[in-house]
Formats: C-alpha cells, sequence, structure tokens
C-alpha cells in the first residue's frame, strides 16, 4: 500500500498540474470584474480553497487509485459550487477524474458518478434560480457525456492495443513452438538415419567377420572376400555417418559430395548383403525414375532396414526385394525365407521407424510373418 501511495507516475503530475493551473487561472479571472480584484481572493475561504485543494491534490494518484480518487474529486467539486464560492473550472478536475475511471474500464461507477454529479448541480441551479435554466442544463449534459464517451473511446482503444499485443505474442509464441517442433523431427530424423546406417552395416561387418575367422585357415581365399566385404562395409558406413553428421554443421557447412541414398543405389546394398552369404533376388516392374526426395529416401532405408533384419534375425538362405513404380509413387516388397516371426513376436525400433517413415509421407508400412515360413515387409510411398 505504500509503495502504492509513493507511486505518482509522470502521466498523473502533468494531470494535476494542468487541473490545478486550469482551476487557478479561471479563479483569478472570474475575480478580475469584481470590485475588489485579486483582493477578494479572501471569497475562497473558509472551505472553497481546501475543496479546490481535495479536488485537484488526489489526481496525482489517479491511476493507482483511480475509484477512491474518482470519488473525492467528483464530490469535492460538487459540493463547491452550492456552497457560492467563486464560479471557476474546478470541474475539470472531476472530468479527468471521470475519463480516467471510464477509461480504465470501471464504467458503471464512472457513468453512476458523472450523471449524479450533473443532478444535484442541476437541482441546485433550478432550487437558486426558482426556474430550470434548460440552456446552462443542456450544455453541462453535454459536458458530462463528452467526458464520458471519451473515457469509453479511449477504453476500447486500450482494448484493442491490448488485443494487438495479445496477438503478436501469441504469434510469436507459436512460432517459436513450430521452430521446437521441427528441430524435435529433425533430431528425430537424424536419430533415424543414424539407426538405419549404423545397424545395416555393423550387422554385415559383424557377420562377415565372423566368416573370416571360420574360414581363415581352412579357405583363406574366402577369408579375404569376407575381409574385403568389412572394408567395404565399413567404408560405406564411414561415408553415410559423414553425410548424415554433415546437417549438424553450422558453420562452414561445405555442399553434399553425393545426393542423398535413393534406390539408384540398390545395387550396392544388395551386393553387400550378398557378401554376407545370403542369396539376394531382386525384381524391378514399371518404369524406373527418380521419385521424389523424401520418397527416395523413405524407399532406400526401408529396404535397407529389412535386409538389416534379415542378416541379423532370419536365418535365412535367401531374400526377394522387390520394387515396383506406379505413376503416383512406389511400392517395395521385402521376404526372406527365413524363421518368420517367434510367438509373442513385437515390432521393434526398426520397423516402428520404417513405418514412421512411410506414414510421414502420406504411405503405409505392414511387416509381418507369412504362414509358411520367412517374413515380408511391404511398403507403399506416394511420390
Amino acid at each position: 500500500m505504500m509503495e502504492r501511495l509513493g507511486r505518482i507516475t509522470q502521466t498523473d503530475l502533468a494531470v494535476t498540474v494542468v487541473v490545478a493551473g486550469i482551476a487557478f487561472a479561471s479563479t483569478v479571472f472570474s475575480l478580475e470584474d469584481t470590485p475588489e480584484g485579486l483582493a477578494s481572493l479572501r471569497e475562497l475561504l473558509p472551505w472553497g480553497l481546501p475543496l479546490m485543494v481535495l479536488a485537484v491534490a488526489p489526481l496525482l494518484w489517479l491511476s493507482a487509485f483511480p475509484v477512491p480518487v474518482a470519488v473525492v474529486s467528483v464530490l469535492a467539486t460538487t459540493v463547491y459550487y452550492p456552497l457560492g464560492y467563486p464560479d471557476n473550472l474546478i470541474v475539470v478536475a472531476g472530468a479527468a477524474a471521470l475519463f480516467t475511471l471510464v477509461s480504465l474500464g470501471y464504467r458503471r461507477t464512472g457513468w453512476l458518478l458523472g450523471l449524479t454529479q450533473y443532478l444535484i448541480i442541476h437541482v441546485f441551479e433550478t432550487l437558486h434560480f426558482g426556474e430550470p435554466r434548460l440552456g446552462y442544463a443542456l450544455g453541462m449534459f453535454a459536458w458530462v457525456l463528452v467526458v464520458l464517451v471519451g473515457g469509453e473511446a479511449m477504453r476500447k482503444r486500450r482494448e484493442y492495443l491490448d488485443m494487438v499485443r495479445r496477438h503478436a505474442e501469441e504469434a510469436e509464441r507459436t512460432r517459436e513452438e513450430e521452430a521446437r517442433r521441427r528441430a524435435s523431427e529433425e533430431r528425430l530424423k537424424l536419430a533415424r538415419e543414424v539407426h538405419d546406417v549404423i545397424a545395416h552395416h555393423i550387422s554385415l561387418i559383424n557377420v562377415q567377420a565372423g566368416s573370416a575367422l571360420y574360414l581363415i585357415d581352412s579357405q583363406p581365399e574366402r577369408a579375404a572376400a569376407a575381409l574385403a566385404a568389412i572394408k567395404q562395409a565399413s567404408g560405406e558406413t564411414l561415408r553415410e555417418l559423414r553425410a548424415i553428421l554433415g546437417v549438424l554443421r553450422v558453420v562452414d557447412e561445405e555442399a553434399p559430395r553425393s545426393p542423398a541414398s535413393g534406390l539408384d543405389r540398390l545395387d550396392e546394398l544388395l551386393a553387400g548383403v550378398r557378401a554376407s552369404g545370403i542369396e539376394v533376388r531382386s525384381e524391378v516392374a514399371g518404369e524406373p525414375r527418380r521419385l521424389g526426395a523424401g520418397a527416395e529416401a523413405a524407399a532406400y532405408r526401408i529396404v535397407q532396414e529389412s535386409l538389416t533384419n534379415v542378416v541379423r534375425h532370419s536365418g535365412a538362405g535367401t531374400v526377394t526385394v522387390s520394387v515396383e513404380y506406379a505413376p503416383d509413387g512406389v511400392s517395395v516388397r521385402v521376404s526372406d525365407d527365413g524363421r518368420g516371426a517367434v510367438d509373442g513376436f513385437v515390432a521393434g525400433n526398426g520397423i516402428t521407424g520404417m513405418r514412421d517413415r512411410a506414414e510421414a509421407l502420406g504411405g503405409e508400412l505392414t511387416a509381418a510373418a507369412d504362414p509358411g515360413g520367412g517374413f515380408t515387409v511391404r511398403a507403399w510411398l506416394p511420390d
């Protein structure tokens, strides 16, 4: 409370100074025409001057306490005139308080005070002069309406500016949320890319390393071939990881040296699986073409992840990869003749990631064991 009492804004100070100047000047001018001139200021005693101070001084705290200040100021100006003190513009103090009160949203209180003050002064004028002065009454009523309607206009303007500010803040908050959402999606995309690259190539390296250890004494030629496949797979892993991590570079970023992985690199992918000892069959239907970047990358990663699961989990001897191009997209199918899915099979991160890739493009993906054994992944990706 004490802090608010000591808080006088520059606006309140300026209003108080202006109103005090108007009240003093109008009083002086009204007394200049009297026989005694300015000496007749004593007519303001004993209560005229205190009422003027009481009407003006509280305006210093108009913003902090709008309702109490308005009540005191309007009451003081209303009492001043019936007591017969020199006519002046002290009513401006009450008008300033009413205008501020309504503009701050205290509409009912402001209109009640303004109309009550008008009625009291009008009744006094009628009793004092014995009859109503219609011209004066209409002028006074117009004055009250101008003050109150002006306060309403200021309130509307303040509400409009507040609405604009809130909309701007909401727009800024929405932009920040959108940026965070996009960043989250990019992190998820990078995580999937890293998972696909690491899981596929490390699985091939693991199988080839096991073969090399097993054959190094009895069949060194085949062991050498397995080691060569390991070298190729590890080199491919490093190349793809550099491409993925290059996305994170912010400073001195260089243009990528090769396009993103797509179905045009399918033969390289199948060659790596063949090197692990699994027979790979490839089928392509339709007119091959370069798809959109999203569909091209998703199709490649789905085939890659499916082949990774074949190498790691299926125990298959043969896997068939089918790609069928359609005018509005592409369908891929990867099926093997392995052991299929065990009881209680639950899709892991790899299958979930493949399904998310397809659905993000508006496509679909299914992964299930075949009735006669083996496992099949089917995906449709719109272009």
